[in-house]
């Protein structure tokens, strides 16, 4: 059997919606509204799908000092997957209605607890919609399991970042929009600007004109162009709250350019403590 870890298309999809080894996951999310998801889910969703929430599953405990999205504790959020259908045997199929930036978060997540059989479904709902796939407002109940987290060595801390984020043993790579990286515009953290010596990389510049991945040949001419000779062991990703890092990560990975971490934290911490520096520009 197929083992999809990166992206998976529609067609694909389709023909496993009635694979019982298969869990598929309805990651839409909203940051201005969090009721969003619930209430879209509940107006329709893929056959079969399952709902997971950004801040109440995807994300942990905020501190005021810890970022607007840091990360679950493991062993809940492997709770709450086993809840959903998920273990070590399920081949997971994320979707959202945001370009993959939402799914990428649980595809990221996944990997983080040591399961690699998922993928982001390439153009999400728009394109499951476009290609005559059929939507439902049935709920789904699965059934329950456990799955049994194997904590993956793939983030760094504020502390690693506090120590190495201007030299060369840290390559960041800011996934915000050029603006936000700049300083300029910032309406969703206190204070505007980027980690110094991150270069920017928006995640929307991963996609297509039709809300697709581009290929992974252009992928990795762009992600090459933009970290020259560095080490891919030493790149990591950041983004406002460790979300849309994540989707770098995924096209990264698509490219074959393997091996990033993602400091999930990201400026909403680093901003959160008035003694980290603050650069802004270009």
């Amino acid at each position: 059997m197929s083992t999809w870890t990166t992206l998976i298309s529609c067609d694909q999809l389709a023909q496993e919606l009635d694979n019982p080894a298969w869990v598929v996951v309805d990651c839409r999310h909203d940051l201005a509204n969090p009721e969003f998801g619930r209430r879209a889910y509940a107006d329709g969703h893929i056959p079969g799908a399952v709902f997971i929430h950004m801040d109440d599953e995807l994300s942990g405990p905020k501190t005021g000092r810890n970022g607007r999205h840091p990360l679950p504790d493991p062993a809940r959020l492997a709770s709450r997957l086993g809840a959903l259908g998920i273990d070590s045997s399920k081949q997971v199929v994320a979707y959202d209605d945001a370009g993959g930036m939402y799914a990428a978060r649980l595809w990221w997540l996944l990997r983080w607890l040591g399961h690699d059989a998922v993928a982001v479904l390439n153009g999400g709902l728009q394109a499951w919609q476009q290609t005559a796939g059929e939507l439902t407002k049935l709920p789904t109940t699965p059934k329950a399991t456990t799955f049994t987290p194997k904590v993956q060595d793939i983030k760094v801390d504020v502390d690693a970042v506090v120590r190495d984020h201007d030299s060369e043993r840290m390559h960041i790579i800011d996934a915000r929009s050029p603006d936000r990286f700049r300083g300029e515009n910032e309406t969703i953290d206190p204070v505007g600007g980027h980690i110094p010596g991150a270069i920017n990389r928006f995640f929307k510049d991963n996609l297509d004109a039709d809300g697709f991945l581009k290929p992974a040949a252009q992928l990795k001419a762009e992600f090459t162009t933009l970290l020259g000779d560095r080490a891919l062991d030493r790149v990591v990703h950041q983004c406002g709250s460790g979300v849309t890092a994540c989707h770098n990560l995924l096209a990264m990975e698509v490219a074959g350019l393997g091996g990033t971490r993602l400091y999930p934290g990201s400026w909403s911490e680093w901003c959160a403590d008035p003694a980290r520096a603050v650069a802004k520009g270009t």
